[in-house]
């Protein structure tokens, strides 16, 4: 039935954190996991033990809810999926106790009609408090999920298996899949919600809905080792503190793949921190399940066109990222990375390093806008400082180059930027270089929110203490525009750039900036400016 499931690693053993679950031997048989107990009590439920077929046609999550609640009702244990297909409506997690999938195994969401059922299906969404206009309807919402968990501890889901999520809805006006606010219909594959101690370890998730897994006030989670193939989103982190991404893969064309954000959706303004993300590898470019299934085929997109499938921090940013590191990933055929705080945010102490970027539009993109959208009068603007961005090579990106955007008044401080490659196709003609974008200082963020750009390399306007050192920017073909075109800038340290064909002029555009240095850049002369009102180097 799954013809495009691909083998997944075999797991050896685990440890949920807390201790509350020590899985020793997940290969056990179905018999025999029935029957494993210490002496005190039995640790492993098997979900066909409790009425589960896992046929593909029965719907089990009422069995599967059971497991999980012996199990809860035990003291914690470990919830076992043989190989099967599971479908389901929500299933509930509790406290100390882990899913573990078998190789084999497949959680399916069960379809719904588009207007929903009068009766079962998917949980209701629940009741959002005054703050719900502050975020999406998907943000607001977690009960109407395949899997979902509230108020709970030390609890994880692991193994080789399945999370497929084919009678999801994704939040879109479609009639190919459900209305995602009708009742019955469910539109997240996982959705945590006040957690703590949480492990997502080792599983695949297929088609995910609106979300793969949405995290919100979620501390001390692990997602180690994931494969997502999805439809919307793949990793949203909302509001969380303590959190490890590493070793996953996301291909998510039409949305982002990894996503922290900081929303008001718990009442309040919490912000994301103490994070970090390495080794992972993000797409927007593969046909949903070539991925999964190992035959990797392209999408076929317009000219200049990209997947989303990037890492972003954004756009819901009420609360902020602090303390933040990204690293050792790779992007390839979409968006660049970015980093936000439109919504009021306090965004500091971030480093992203180490990544490669292939196919990719605006390799960096940093906005500190004025959307706004939170309580008022306290919701202004926010602040973005302490930004470094080092070890990066892009190649072939799109026209549009790395943007770094305040707004007035507003500066992105204390930026640097070090041992970077970007190579742009370039091709531009002397009309884009003559553009003066647009402030947009309300407008959803986005790197296609001013429009075209007058810059090869990087646009920046609004910033203070910039630095960058050791950067090159490329053109695969001649392009008319500056490599560097800063715009109301106090304060930037330039050294050791290269410029596309070797220019020796033209490279450098200068709106009132003030307090500018370039040195040390071969074929360029050295230049300081104490103030430029409007000049070209």
């Amino acid at each position: 039935m799954l013809d495009f499931r691909r083998d997944f690693l075999k797991m050896a053993g685990l440890t949920v954190a807390g201790g509350a679950t020590t899985l020793l031997n997940p290969s056990l048989t179905s018999s025999q996991s029935q029957s494993v107990a210490t002496a005190q009590k039995r640790i492993y439920f098997d979900v066909q033990a409790c009425g589960a077929k896992g046929d593909g046609t029965s719907i089990d999550s009422p069995a599967i809810n059971a497991a999980i609640d012996a199990a809860a009702n035990a003291g914690g244990g470990t919830v076992i999926f043989p190989a099967g297909v599971y479908l389901s409506y929500s299933i509930h997690l509790k406290s100390n106790v882990a899913l573990f999938l078998q190789q084999g195994a497949t959680i399916l969401a069960a379809p719904t009609p588009y207007d929903g059922l009068p009766t079962g299906g998917y949980d209701l969404a629940e009741p959002q408090g005054a703050w719900e206009p502050y975020q999406d309807y998907g943000h607001n919402h977690w009960h109407n999920s395949l899997i979902w968990g509230e108020n709970i501890h030390d609890f994880g889901i692991f193994g080789p298996g399945l999370i497929w999520g084919k009678g999801l809805s994704r939040g879109h006006s479609e009639t190919l899949l459900p209305n995602t606010t009708a009742p019955g219909v469910g539109n997240k594959a996982i959705a945590l919600k006040n957690c703590r101690n949480v492990i997502l370890s080792d599983f695949s998730i297929l088609q995910g809905g609106w979300f793969g897994i949405l995290a919100t006030g979620v501390d001390n989670l692990t997602i180690e080792n994931l494969k997502i193939d999805t439809n919307r989103d793949g990793i949203d982190i909302d509001c969380c503190r303590n959190v490890r991404v590493s070793n996953c893969t996301v291909n998510s064309p039409w949305d982002d793949g990894i996503c922290p954000k900081s929303s008001y959706a718990l009442g309040y303004a919490r912000a994301t921190e103490n994070l970090t993300i390495t080794n992972c590898y993000v797409t927007g470019v593969y046909e949903l399940g070539s991925l999964l299934d190992g035959t990797w085929k392209k999408m076929e997109m317009p000219k200049g066109r990209v997947g989303t499938g990037r890492i972003k921090l954004g756009t819901e940013t009420n609360g902020g990222f602090k303390n933040v590191t990204i690293s050792n990933c790779i992007f390839e055929s979409c968006r660049g990375f970015a980093l936000e705080s439109v919504d009021g945010a306090i965004v500091e102490d971030i480093t992203f390093s180490n990544v490669a970027m292939r196919d990719v539009s605006a390799p960096f993109f940093l906005r500190l806008g004025a959307r706004l959208r939170g309580p008022k009068p306290q919701t202004v603007v926010g602040t973005m400082k302490r930004i470094l961005i080092s070890n990066v090579v892009s190649s072939n990106a799109a026209q549009l180059p790395s943007i770094i955007a305040g707004v007035t008044d507003h500066p992105i401080e204390d930026l640097k930027i070090s041992d970077v490659y970007l190579h742009q196709v370039g091709g531009a003609g002397a009309e884009m270089a003559a553009i003066q974008p647009a402030e947009n200082a309300d407008k959803y963020p986005e790197p296609t929110m001013f429009g075209d750009l007058p810059a090869t390399g990087m646009y920046i306007r609004h910033a203070k203490n910039v630095e960058l050192s050791n950067i090159e920017i490329a053109t695969e073909s001649a392009d008319a525009r500056p490599a560097f075109y800063l715009d109301e800038v106090d304060g930037a340290d330039f050294f050791r750039l290269k410029f596309p064909q070797r220019q020796q002029s033209g490279q450098l555009r200068l709106r009132n900036v003030s307090d500018f240095r370039l040195f040390g850049s071969h074929h360029y002369p050295d230049v300081k400016e104490d103030h430029a009102n409007d000049k070209t180097i």
